[in-house]
């Protein structure tokens, strides 16, 4: 919302379906690149008819993963900060481009390895979590749970990337 008050060029709509507390379909859609990213449970992730896959890099020193950074008045910064400087030392380098959910399905389309974010509501990230998943990686909560219906702080990408960043977030803390 913010990069689309401030004319910033990175933005988009994002709708998900959930069912019985599951995520079944998404959608993304970057106005400005005009990319539909879709997918459905099962049936795998798209952009503009596209098949969609996870980045297949395995080498975490040629690896570009994003991020959220808590805005104004959200809690946080110090854990923030200790977070990225782990990542900085382990990845090749950390992208902030402000949209969530355009940022995660970056990660389907392989064009980032992985991300993660703190302090969202589903709205931020529930259309990309099935995105991503479709497209061959893994999204979940920070904690763990793959049941991201309630989550808040979230993490996604290849399964090497997920791995590495899960790891290198949890010497932070």
């Amino acid at each position: 919302t913010a990069n689309f008050l401030h004319g910033i060029p990175h933005f988009a709509i994002s709708i998900a379906l959930e069912r019985e507390g599951l995520m079944v379909a998404g959608l993304v859609y970057d106005v400005i690149k005009d990319e539909m990213f879709v997918a459905e449970k099962g049936k795998g992730a798209f952009v503009n008819n596209r098949r969609l896959r996870v980045s297949a890099r395995r080498d975490f020193t040629h690896m570009i993963v994003g991020t959220g950074v808590p805005h104004i008045g959200k809690p946080g910064h110090a854990l923030y900060l200790k977070e990225l400087g782990a990542v900085m030392a382990r990845f090749q380098n950390v992208r902030r481009m402000g949209a969530a959910a355009l940022d995660a399905a970056y990660v389907a389309a392989g064009r980032l390895d992985g991300f993660w974010e703190r302090g969202l509501n589903s709205w931020d990230f529930a259309a990309s979590a099935v995105i991503v998943r479709e497209a061959g990686g893994l999204f979940s909560s920070l904690d763990g749970q793959t049941d991201i219906a309630n989550a808040r702080d979230v993490i996604c990408g290849n399964e090497a990337c997920e791995r590495e960043l899960r790891a290198a977030l949890k010497a932070a803390a």
